[in-house]
């Protein structure tokens, strides 16, 4: 399953885990992905988004 938002398009993204010593190792930040029921057309549907493209959505339709 792929670790991207449909809503936002974040992704993860890599870096270095640096130690006491600075000796540098791969690392990798996910994205807070979590499952959400939402209806789309009328339908319940279960969906994969960030805590924070789920805000997004929520605020877009509150003010519409």
């Amino acid at each position: 399953m792929s670790r991207i938002c449909p809503v936002t398009g974040k992704h993860p993204i890599s870096g270095n885990r640096r130690s006491h010593s600075l000796i540098a190792t791969r690392r990798r930040w996910d994205v807070n992905l979590q499952t959400y029921t939402i209806e789309i057309n009328g339908k319940k549907t279960k969906v994969r988004m960030s805590a924070r493209g789920y805000r997004t959505l929520n605020k877009t339709l509150k003010s519409n």
